[in-house]
């Protein structure tokens, strides 16, 4: 079955809205690489994503939102992540933070911490402007390369629902994940340096 293929113009966005609305599953650009996603409060459909990635469940899914705003609905800023979201969101750092919400938690299968960030692409922050918030991981099989290619990315994963076509991705890399937990700490290098980071303290 040929995979529903659309570009990032208000068809596509009302596709993938409507297709996350109803348990499905899209692969989008971001600021990054491609991403793939699903709705975070559906449980079937976070299945289906472990599936297609081939990744491990005890391996959680960071969730894109919106604006802050939708994210600190879910997680719990201090003063430290508020700076760091103040100064780079939009934009490639991901912040894991303490879980604020219970449902979340569930269909997740979430400890005590989410992994959050505000993407800088004006495509999927159209489609976040009416979702509000989606699982946001690499649209790849779990330990290999990304893609910032659409061909190469459509090629090299299948069994979702829909792919939202944003041309080449100009990007050097992945977000920076960094932890706050009263104290700082990244987990995964990536475009923002460390420097930059605590530039801000």
């Amino acid at each position: 079955m040929k995979t529903m293929r659309v570009s990032c113009d208000s068809i596509g966005v009302n596709t993938a809205i409507r297709i996350f609305r109803n348990g499905g599953i899209v692969v989008f650009p971001t600021d990054t690489v491609y991403g793939i996603g699903c709705d975070p409060y559906n449980k079937n459909a976070i299945k289906s994503l472990y599936k297609i990635k081939k990744r491990e469940t005890s391996k959680l899914f960071p969730i894109l939102g919106f604006s802050k705003k939708e994210l600190s609905e879910i997680a719990v800023f201090d003063e430290m992540a508020h700076k760091i979201s103040e100064k780079f969101w939009p934009g490639q750092i991901t912040l894991v933070l303490p879980l604020r919400d219970k449902k979340l938690k569930q269909s997740l299968n979430l400890d005590k911490k989410i992994a959050v960030r505000v993407p800088k692409n004006p495509c999927i922050l159209s489609i976040l402007k009416e979702c509000k918030l989606v699982v946001g991981t690499s649209a790849n099989i779990s330990g290999c390369q990304s893609f910032r290619d659409p061909e190469k990315c459509i090629k090299n994963i299948s069994g979702y629902d829909l792919f939202v076509d944003g041309g080449i991705i100009s990007s050097t890399g992945e977000s920076t994940i960094v932890e706050i937990n009263n104290e700082l700490r990244i987990i995964r290098p990536g475009i923002i340096s460390k420097d930059e980071i605590m530039d801000l303290f």
